[in-house]
């Protein structure tokens, strides 16, 4: 048995896990930061650093203490380095380096998206290379080919807002409060998807890529307006995202005619009114549709230890002195993108 100390420290959860190579996860921990930046409507990168560093070295010793194991039994330790807030990434990244170095253990410096791009094969062993990945997070909304461990070609990607990015602003201009995806999921539930005349960017388009800014800004135009309930603006938008990424999800499924699944993966992955759209395609094209449990879309150590698995079978060697970075496509040879700047 192979077992990998995975650290995730690139946002506002502090995450810690112990993962094997044969998919079990021993321990885990997931301390959210939501107290600390509800008051700010958003993450507030120099206060999630500090809970990083208050928080990690005791969730370590939990970790270590609940699967009954010590440092010495670890095989390798792996660390999210990037992409991130740079000041969260260094803390988790700086920790695996002590540990590896302490212990005597290879460090890998996982990169974030790569987690999870990865993170539904830790639950399902039978999903195979290649699949079309959707995945939406805070910070990103790409549609990625994943045909190997460390093999992602990038299909498309947003040229402005990340889905995720566009639910936190919506939730902060209706205040609906904070983290703001589940809080516009929350209040859509009670409103109606077609009381709002809302735009769907690029849907139909030749172009393959995202655009959530142009939505974003009829939101708060209607919002501005006062004629509409909050329920039914949230709704409104709710189904307009869905309607975004499902025409954009079907042209590349028609691009990948090789794909074994359709998979989502990401924060933005937990919405259930998305996974429904998505089902629902994936159905309609005889793919099996594919989604980690809701635990393990938004960001956790558990799909970092496993993205060291996977490279550890896959026989890649890491890089012997791993640094943070805020930026980190997995796609770096793909095109820039119109109006993406560094989210490409």
């Amino acid at each position: 048995m192979t077992l990998v100390l995975g650290i995730e420290s690139s946002c506002d959860e502090t995450a810690v896990a112990l993962v094997t190579d044969d998919r079990r996860i021993l321990a885990e921990r997931i301390a959210s930061q939501e107290a600390e930046h509800r008051p700010f409507g958003g993450v507030v990168p120099e206060l999630a650093a500090r809970a990083h560093a208050e928080r990690l070295a005791p969730m370590l010793e939990a970790v270590l203490a609940e699967a009954g194991v010590t440092l010495a039994d670890v095989d390798a330790i792996a660390a999210t380095a990037g992409p991130g807030l740079i000041g969260g990434v260094m803390v988790g990244l700086v920790t695996g380096k002590a540990l590896a170095f302490a212990s005597g253990k290879p460090l890998h410096g996982i990169n974030h998206l790569e987690g999870h791009a990865l993170s539904p094969r830790l639950v399902d062993p039978g999903l195979g290379f290649p699949y079309l990945l959707l995945l939406v997070s805070g910070g990103h909304c790409q549609l990625i080919a994943v045909e190997g461990v460390g093999r992602y070609r990038r299909l498309a990607t947003t040229i402005d807002d990340a889905a995720g990015e566009a639910f936190d602003k919506v939730a902060k201009m209706l205040g609906l409060g904070f983290p703001g995806g589940p809080a516009v999921e929350r209040a859509a539930m009670a409103g109606n998807p077609k009381a709002v005349p809302l735009p769907r960017p690029l849907i139909g388009s030749g172009e393959p890529h995202f655009s959530f800014a142009g939505l974003k800004t009829a939101v708060l135009r209607a919002t501005e307006t006062g004629r509409h309930e909050t329920a039914d603006i949230a709704a409104s938008f709710q189904q307009a995202v869905c309607d975004c990424l499902e025409d954009r999800a079907r042209r590349a499924i028609r691009a990948m005619p090789e794909a074994s699944a359709l998979v989502v993966a990401g924060g933005v992955a937990a919405n259930s009114a998305i996974r429904t759209t998505l089902e629902r395609l994936a159905a309609a094209h005889g793919l099996p549709f594919i989604a980690p449990p809701l635990r393990l879309c938004t960001d956790n150590a558990a799909m970092i230890a496993w993205a060291a698995q996977e490279r550890i079978a896959a026989g890649l060697t890491p890089d012997a002195d791993p640094q943070a970075r805020p930026r980190w496509p997995l796609d770096p040879a793909a095109e820039p993108v119109r109006g993406a700047g560094v989210k490409a």
